[in-house]
């Protein structure tokens, strides 16, 4: 079993930046790593919508609202993402959510998601 946990969100102004971090982790003894990850966002009655992606093989794909703006991006060892967002503006108010494709050493690759992170920009 992995924990996926957010963390970064906070209530900004609008111009300035934030960096998400997911940090992934378990109990279990396994080795594992982020494969693909995903950022996902929702506000209030919103659908979930898809932020960004990064394949396990680097290549990142971006919602139309999130390129030029947000950066996707993981460690080097693989067990932490982040989204780097930058000219935050009030429409990107929201609960940011990873998801992402864990391999474990005992398992294989499953799904997993985090608890999500509250990101507040302010007019």
């Amino acid at each position: 079993q992995v924990e996926l946990v957010e963390s970064g969100g906070n209530s900004v102004r609008a111009g300035e930046s934030l960096t998400l971090s997911c940090a992934a982790s378990t109990t279990s003894g396994s080795v594992f790593r982020i494969n693909r990850l995903d950022w996902y966002r929702q506000s209030p009655g919103k659908q979930r919508e898809l932020v960004a992606r990064l394949e396990s093989g680097g290549s990142t794909t971006y919602a139309d609202f999130a390129k030029g703006r947000f950066a996707i991006s993981r460690n080097n060892h693989k067990t932490t993402g982040y989204l780097q967002m930058d000219s935050l503006k009030p429409e990107d108010t929201a609960v940011y959510y990873c998801n992402a494709g864990v391999w474990l050493s005992m398992t294989g690759t499953r799904d997993y998601w985090g608890q999500g992170t509250q990101v507040t920009v302010s007019s």
